[in-house]
């Protein structure tokens, strides 16, 4: 990567946050829209449809602007630096389920959330949200009707799950997974694979450190739900 305080440098990330402002505000009208559609219109009116698939990609383009800015975290610039901050996660949890509330309601999903009380933990709020709100998009994938977004410390670790009721990841992502393959072939999550998503979280968890520990990405079946989980740990 260029110098991430060169001038080039400066102006890409600011471009990209810029954007990514940008794609929230239309992501923002998208589900305004939606929204005040009332449920027996929308499931007669392909142009809902239409919608709901425009919001849907909207959130796939601000995925990949998350993952641009991520690399200048990494490496510090000052526009949009690593910011280690103490967070409530239980409201980092409704950011994030305010953020699939009207997406996932128009493919008749719902979404619950089970985080503890008063829980407060040191992370980047920004990058946290924009990992969790791609598992849930691509949970989106797997799931019959329901996910969950679940929270709680376990043997000092921050453990973050995103679960679905779905038949569970592929065999062949999960042995991918175990061997420590990332996706850096080239997949994503519209090919109901992790690739560059998974290695985006995989950073993402990486770049939050405690005594000598670093933050870890896994994947199983099973969960309270039966299907897929998605699990970020954070020391």
């Amino acid at each position: 990567m260029e110098d991430p305080h060169s001038p080039l440098s400066m102006f890409l990330a600011s471009t990209a946050h810029d954007m990514k402002n940008s794609i929230s505000v239309l992501s923002g009208t998208l589900e305004r829209l939606l929204d005040e559609t009332p449920p027996a219109a929308g499931d007669a009116c392909p142009r809902m449809a239409q919608m709901a698939q425009m919001l849907y990609q909207t959130r796939r383009l601000n995925d990949k602007l998350m993952q641009l800015l991520a690399l200048y975290k990494q490496v510090g610039t000052a526009v949009y630096p690593f910011d280690l901050q103490p967070v409530e996660v239980g409201q980092l949890g409704e950011q994030v389920l305010a953020l699939g509330r009207v997406l996932l309601a128009s493919r008749g999903i719902r979404i619950e959330l089970d985080i503890e009380p008063e829980l407060v933990w040191h992370l980047d709020e920004d990058l946290v949200i924009g990992v969790l709100s791609h598992a849930v998009n691509n949970a989106v994938h797997y799931t019959r009707d329901r996910i969950l977004l679940a929270a709680c410390v376990r043997d000092g670790w921050l453990e973050l799950r995103v679960e679905d009721n779905g038949a569970g990841y592929p065999g062949a992502l999960l042995a991918a997974d175990d061997a420590g393959m990332d996706g850096m072939g080239g997949l994503d999550f519209s090919t109901n694979s992790a690739g560059l998503g998974l290695h985006f979280s995989r950073e993402v968890a990486r770049m939050h450190r405690h005594r000598g520990r670093s933050g870890a990405v896994r994947l199983e079946n099973g969960g309270r739900l039966g299907g897929g989980c998605f699990i970020l740990a954070l020391p």
